[in-house]
């Protein structure tokens, strides 16, 4: 059930954005960011470079809104791993997806998704970062 009221909301980024419960925001924008990298892949079968680089565009920035909202909440990501740790369950697997649609681009259009793998992997190293590292005092 949980997962189908995800698919319905991650019409687009701006629903995403909107939802006021920092925590879920994450998880939608990480749904969305899913959702994008489809719509990406099908548009670069498609031919349409246009909706491509659009679409690429949104994987990159869902996982930023994601990213912001977890550092919004204020919580220790130690002390209270939850959301961070589905967060970057969720990255992880984005970043594996990242490297399989690459890898069907031809070797002339791999540097736009490249981008966005590193800078997708860069949200990830942050996420774990967070999770495992000890609060500096």
């Amino acid at each position: 059930m949980h997962l189908l009221v995800l698919l319905l909301f991650s019409a687009d980024l701006t629903t995403v954005k909107n939802e006021p419960n920092l925590e879920h925001r994450s998880e939608l924008a990480i749904t969305n960011a899913n959702t994008a990298l489809d719509a990406a892949r099908d548009a670069y079968n498609a031919g349409d470079a246009e909706k491509t680089a659009k679409e690429l565009n949104e994987v990159s920035e869902s996982v930023d809104v994601a990213y912001e909202a977890l550092s919004a909440t204020g919580k220790d990501p130690r002390k209270s791993p939850r959301y961070f740790k589905k967060a970057e369950m969720g990255v992880r697997t984005l970043l594996r997806r990242l490297e399989g649609v690459s890898q069907s681009f031809s070797v002339s259009d791999r540097d736009r998704i490249d981008a966005i793998r590193d800078h997708v992997s860069q949200v990830h190293d942050n996420l774990v970062q967070g999770i495992m590292s000890k609060k500096k005092k």
